[in-house]
């Protein structure tokens, strides 16, 4: 993992994080599409650049299985990075109160969109787009 992955990885997920609450919020009413996002969110995203080696390990299995282990491993991260700042107060989600959450930190209904995020980060990652890594 470079520095670079790692800094367009979490340009990435901001992308990705405000384009996804701000659909959110149209689906409440908000027509100002207002998306949002934290600063804390960045290296969280940025540690995404890992799916790149991974990619190459995982490239001849199915897109399902890859999807799966990415939305899984994504998961993950998010418990352990949220339980890291929820030590200092600084965790910007809580999903206590949704269905399906684990300690507030994990929502199991987004696994969807995890395993979808996941194929994006292999895609922007691969091999193809080399161009934007060099």
């Amino acid at each position: 993992m470079n520095w670079k992955t790692f800094f367009i990885c979490g340009l990435t997920g901001w992308c990705m994080e405000i384009l996804f609450t701000s659909l959110g919020g149209l689906l409440r009413g908000d027509l100002l599409l207002n998306g949002h996002t934290s600063i804390w969110m960045f290296p969280i995203y940025g540690l995404a650049a890992v799916i790149r080696p991974l990619s190459v390990r995982l490239r001849h299995c199915p897109v399902l299985l890859r999807g799966c282990f990415y939305g899984a491993g994504i998961m993950l991260v998010e418990f352990i990075s949220g339980s890291i700042l929820r030590l200092f107060s600084l965790c910007p989600w809580d999903y206590s109160k949704t269905p399906y959450n684990i300690s507030g930190l994990v929502r199991l209904d987004y696994f969807p969109v995890w395993f979808t995020a996941g194929l994006i980060f292999e895609y922007i990652l691969s091999q193809k787009k080399k161009h934007i890594l060099s």
